[in-house]
């Protein structure tokens, strides 16, 4: 009876502390790279994916002749260009996708060696004119003309919505009806970081 007891003494022991292993690996997590602070989690995993708009620092090390990083914004069709005018497809990749890339493009055909490292900058849109809150905003995912100015608080009783002006972050001019835009909402045009919207006033 005594040895009986013995074992389910030491069955238990060891039961737990098996248990306690497993909550313990449980509970420790590894935090993601490049997770914005303050960004909830389907955020996060958004904002890793690499925009239309982004301003993008990339940096080159591991060369036998240091080259100067590149700093620059992702074009509208989605590219960039580096080293030896070599093209890249930025958007929709991630940092780790596009760094990657990178170097089986240089290496070995253009050089011995490179490690590429890719930041984006604050990511932000602003927004101008008759709105009631005109200022800048952190862009935090997809969003479009009409949510970017509901962000802002909406228009004033001067607005004039039917002539409202997106600069793209290169300086290209996109006029939108937002008017027609709130029937339609292929006319609800995208809004990318580095984008300025401008309520312009309307005169009777």
């Amino acid at each position: 009876m005594r040895s009986l007891r013995r074992v389910l003494k030491l069955g238990i022991g060891v039961g737990g502390l098996v248990c306690a292993g497993l909550l313990i690996s449980g509970c420790q997590t590894t935090e993601p790279p490049y997770v914005w602070s303050g960004e909830s989690s389907a955020n996060s995993v958004a904002l890793k994916s690499l925009r239309i708009g982004d301003l993008l620092q990339v940096t080159f090390s591991d060369l036998v002749t240091p080259q100067p990083p590149f700093e620059g914004r992702i074009k509208e069709d989605g590219t960039i260009t580096l080293l030896l005018n070599q093209t890249f497809t930025a958007a929709g990749k991630t940092f780790a996708e596009l760094e990657k890339e990178i170097r089986e493009r240089y290496v070995p055909k253009l050089f011995v060696n490179l490690t590429a490292t890719v930041r984006v900058q604050d990511r932000f849109f602003y927004v101008d004119g008759q709105i009631r809150n005109p200022n800048r905003f952190d862009y935090k995912g997809d969003i479009t003309v009409l949510g970017a100015i509901a962000a802002a608080g909406g228009f004033t009783d001067f607005a004039s919505p039917k002539k409202v002006q997106v600069t793209r972050a290169n300086n290209q001019k996109v006029k939108v009806n937002c008017d027609k835009a709130r029937d339609n909402p292929e006319l609800d045009l995208p809004i990318y970081p580095g984008d300025r919207i401008i309520v312009p006033r309307r005169f009777w």
